[in-house]
């Protein structure tokens, strides 16, 4: 068996995520079947305010990986003070980590 580096046996690589990334906090429950189902989301304004949305639509869930890095990647639609805006929220499993991703 040949082994080499940056190979990937669970799938192709996404490589790297495009668009505006915020680091956030995410509230959320975990299914008995692996669904991920965001409760609430805690993320900071440009002028250092802690906004909360707890407005969420998941209209997909996808695993991928980015730079050989597994993540769970949700399409949604939140409702962040009057306005509906399409965006991704990425949790990247060996960080423990958040990301929302504006479309």
């Amino acid at each position: 068996m040949a082994f080499r580096i940056g190979a990937n046996s669970n799938g192709k690589d996404e490589g790297i995520v495009r668009g505006a990334q915020k680091e956030i906090g995410c509230q959320c429950w975990f299914t008995s079947t692996g669904r991920i189902m965001p409760l609430m989301i805690k993320l900071e304004d440009e002028n250092g305010e802690i906004m909360v949305i707890r407005e969420i639509t998941v209209h997909s869930q996808e695993i991928k990986r980015y730079a050989g890095s597994p993540s769970v990647e949700l399409e949604c639609t939140l409702w962040l003070r009057e306005n509906k805006m399409s965006a991704r929220l990425i949790y990247y499993v060996t960080q423990s980590k958040w990301v929302l991703n504006f479309k």
